[in-house]
């Protein structure tokens, strides 16, 4: 097939700037209706938001904008736009980027549910987890497209270097991180639960 070709073939995928931005926000928006009709709570109960809520074993931990689970969002990013990459080659970004938001806010809605958070309070050390504010977990979906663009616009090897930073960042310092997360949530270990509670 020639350039031409592809090119016919592809370009109904491609939207203006304008368009791609509120596919996006569109998107993001239905997730925040869909947990806020869950009965998710749009901010934490304290009252307030803050930017940032570094202490992971407390009730608001996932309540705020950012916290330390914000940076396994971020790789989130990453892993999507690899993953849309290799699914969709020579697809419009916005295409990728719309797939990667619908995947992430499923995940969010997912996690939000009974099912999750009992998993989560029963088998990892959030012992305090009642699910996420509606203002976190969109904050979360944007930490993904922050990954995402990074990932976009960045050369590979930067993006490998954040992802292990982040990870073994963030894994030293509150002894969880998205690899423990994961672990945890599908095939549970008591040890690492027991070093995770610092027993």
């Amino acid at each position: 097939m020639s350039a031409s070709g592809v090119r016919e073939k592809t370009s109904h995928w491609r939207v203006s700037w304008p368009t791609g931005v509120a596919i996006a926000a569109g998107l993001i928006a239905t997730q925040a209706v869909i947990l806020y009709l869950m009965g998710r709570i749009p901010i934490c109960e304290c009252g307030y938001v803050k930017l940032w809520h570094g202490v992971v074993q407390s009730s608001e931990n996932s309540q705020h904008i950012a916290d330390w689970y914000t940076f396994s969002h971020i790789i989130h990013g990453f892993l999507f736009y690899m993953f849309a990459w290799l699914v969709l080659p020579g697809r419009s970004i916005w295409l990728r980027l719309a797939l990667a938001i619908f995947v992430e806010g499923a995940w969010e809605i997912l996690e939000n549910s009974d099912f999750i958070i009992n998993r989560y309070r029963e088998e990892t050390i959030s012992f305090d987890y009642f699910g996420d504010s509606i203002v976190n977990s969109v904050s979360d979906t944007l930490a993904m497209v922050l990954g995402f663009v990074m990932a976009s616009r960045l050369p590979i090897w930067v993006i490998v270097a954040l992802a292990l930073v982040f990870e073994i960042g963030v894994g030293y310092l509150i002894r969880d991180n998205l690899t423990l997360n994961v672990i945890m949530l599908l095939h549970p270990f008591e040890f690492i639960k027991q070093w995770q509670s610092g027993l």
